[in-house]
Parts: structure tokens; C-alpha cells; sequence
């Protein structure tokens, strides 16, 4: 998959947040296959609460910001049936708030970059057509995958001790 990356204040500058979404990604792609498509394009901007605020206004009738937004753009039957040749597909776009993700951060005691790591693997979750509103078996199952990806880059399960 192809990420189209914008970063805009005030996410801070001595982070490469580019790097840190494919990393994100190349993670979720070895226990998320699916996404492992060069046809693939997910945009992915970094922006301020502001921003995402308005956009959540617009788009999902939500009067807040969030820590991120999903906009899938294709049905998850269509991403698994798609092939590997053919034409550029627009997976969706993902909207990341700098200040809600700086504030949960610091509330989970973790670092803004394990956060929006986190953020960025649970937004393309969303964009393959997984939800964790749907059931608890649902979000059992988004859980051990954003778990399992993490983990591969050295990140703790964000859920903490489940047992």
C-alpha cells in the first residue's frame, strides 16, 4: 500500500511521523494481509485538533475532536477480492489530532509516537472494514490484530492485561 503523507502544525518536527506510518503499516500488513496491496492508497494526515474537530463535525455530525478518523473509501469485500494488478484504489483517508493524541499519551503514560502508532494501525483496521462497535467479538478480534502488530515493532499491548 501506498501512504500519501501530510503533516501540518502542530505535530511536533523532531519526529519523523512519515516514517513512524510505515513502519505502523508494514507491521499491520504481516497480520493483516489484505493490506498488502500496491494497488493501494491511504492518505494519512497529521493535523491539529481543530481540523479533525471540524472534520468530525462534518462528516460523522460529532460536535469534538477525536484522537483519529477513518473514511474508508472501499467495502471490505472489495479489498479482499481485489487483485493485485490493475489500477491505483483508494483504500480511505485517516486524520490523526495532534493535541488529543499528545493528551492520551501522556494519560496512558506512553510516548506521543508509541500513541500515534497505535492510532495509525487501529485507522487502517477501520479502512479495511473492521469495527470494534459492532460486537465485543468484533473488538476482541480488531484488538489481538492492532496487539499483534505492535508487538512486532516493539510496542506493548495497549489494552494492558486482559487476563
Amino acid at each position: 500500500m501506498d501512504l500519501e503523507i501530510d503533516i501540518e502544525a502542530p505535530w511536533p518536527t523532531e519526529t519523523d511521523w512519515a516514517d513512524l506510518a510505515e513502519r505502523a503499516l508494514e507491521a499491520l500488513v504481516q497480520v493483516a494481509p489484505e493490506l498488502d496491496n500496491q494497488r493501494l492508497i491511504t492518505s494519512v494526515l497529521f493535523t491539529s485538533d481543530e481540523e479533525v474537530h471540524a472534520l468530525n463535525r462534518e462528516w460523522r455530525a460529532k460536535d469534538k475532536p477525536t484522537n483519529v478518523l477513518s473514511f474508508p473509501m472501499m467495502e471490505r469485500a472489495d479489498l479482499l477480492d481485489l487483485a493485485a494488478d490493475g489500477p491505483p484504489e483508494m483504500l480511505g483517508d485517516l486524520a490523526l489530532a495532534a493535541e488529543t493524541c499528545t493528551r492520551e499519551a501522556a494519560d496512558k503514560g506512553i510516548s506521543v509516537e508509541n500513541h500515534a502508532t497505535h492510532l495509525i494501525v487501529h485507522g487502517l483496521l477501520h479502512l479495511a472494514g473492521l469495527d470494534h462497535e459492532i460486537s465485543d467479538a468484533d473488538a476482541e478480534a480488531m484488538e489481538a490484530l492492532e496487539t499483534k502488530a505492535l508487538a512486532l515493532i516493539g510496542i506493548p499491548d495497549p489494552y494492558g492485561d486482559r487476563t
